[in-house]
């Protein structure tokens, strides 16, 4: 049985950009980007934009650092992007991810914007370890973004780019 039993033709995972530290008090939800953070969400989003890839769908964590990630993507590409927010993917393992692309089956492309290491962990899972090692020897970048394509009947993932803010 394959891993996603309808799966998008595209699938775009995208790890928020760089966050700040939470204020005293502060909860880990309510961290927000650094400004160096925000130049990357927009870095990648706008590299994105420039390359053509533009999800029919974004669905994020409501973490407000996913929020601000998500925002760029907004902000960089033009259409009928579709964005919504969930608040299972903050602080979840990699199958709840999976479990949120099963759920979806009137797009044909999807971006998630989420958290490591469950972004690492569904990007591990669709491509195998090789292709992660070669990608990214030393861990999923802030504000990398994976683009991979369905090879077949969604069992094989291809990666087609990988972009850094």
């Amino acid at each position: 049985m394959p891993l996603l039993a309808s799966p998008p033709e595209r699938i775009y995972l995208l790890r928020h950009a760089k966050s700040g530290w939470a204020l005293p008090g502060g909860r880990d939800f309510d961290r927000t980007l650094d400004q160096a953070g925000l130049e990357e969400a927009a870095q990648v989003a706008d590299e994105a934009a420039r390359r053509g890839y533009r999800p029919d769908l974004v669905l994020s964590s409501s973490a407000m650092r996913c929020r601000q990630t998500a925002e760029a993507v907004q902000r960089a590409i033009d259409g009928n992007t579709e964005f919504r927010f969930a608040d299972e993917l903050y602080n979840a393992p990699a199958e709840i991810y999976v479990d949120a692309l099963g759920q979806i089956d009137a797009f044909s492309s999807v971006m998630l914007v989420g958290h490591n290491p469950a972004i690492e962990e569904l990007f591990a899972t669709l491509v195998g370890m090789d292709v992660v090692n070669r990608t990214i020897p030393e861990g999923y970048p802030t504000s990398g973004l994976a683009v991979l394509d369905r090879n077949g009947d969604g069992e094989d993932w291809l990666l087609r780019d990988f972009l850094v803010g």
